[in-house]
């Protein structure tokens, strides 16, 4: 079983990570990530055992999740951080107005794999509410400041925190 690597986003990003945070809030980095970056990170993460993606080296995770109509196996990058042992997803859609598929897919089968380095890693998930969800919501925010962006965009709904452990 693999191990996610643990990313807190309490600590100093550095000169680096405020970089490409920084990088990834300009409309042409934001536009190729979100319509590029997408569809291509699952294939070259598979490739590379993780080392290539289109977001550097910002933490990214591979979640792969069972559609809740299809039953079909789908593959979704996404940024992360760790509390423990435990993986923390944001389901910001970009800030757009519904959740992200995966979401929903979460929801239905909450069991899942999320990958790093080549190798899985099954977890169980479980959506935040209440303080524990704000707690977890800016903490995100210290990693990539667009989710603050995205809470204004989607003001119609409350963007959704979800925690992937070991399972019951």
């Amino acid at each position: 079983m693999g191990r996610v690597p643990a990313y807190d986003p309490n600590e100093p990003k550095g000169l680096w990570m405020s970089s490409l945070s920084w990088a990834a809030r300009q409309p042409p980095v934001t536009w190729f990530l979100v319509n590029v970056g997408n569809k291509i990170d699952p294939y070259l993460m598979k490739a590379s055992g993780g080392r290539v993606k289109t977001t550097i080296n910002a933490p990214t995770v591979l979640l792969t999740h069972t559609g809740a109509k299809s039953g079909k196996k789908r593959t979704t990058p996404l940024a992360y951080f760790t509390d423990g042992e435990d993986v923390i997803l944001i389901a910001s859609n970009f800030g757009r107005s519904s959740n992200p598929s995966w979401y929903y897919n979460l929801r239905a089968n909450p069991r899942a794999t999320v990958e790093f380095d080549g190798k899985g890693r099954q977890l169980e998930a479980r959506e935040l509410s209440g303080v524990e969800r704000e707690r977890d919501y800016q903490r995100a925010e210290e990693i990539f400041p667009g989710f603050t962006r995205y809470r204004g965009w989607a003001s119609n709904r409350q963007i959704p925190v979800l925690r992937l452990g070991p399972p019951a």
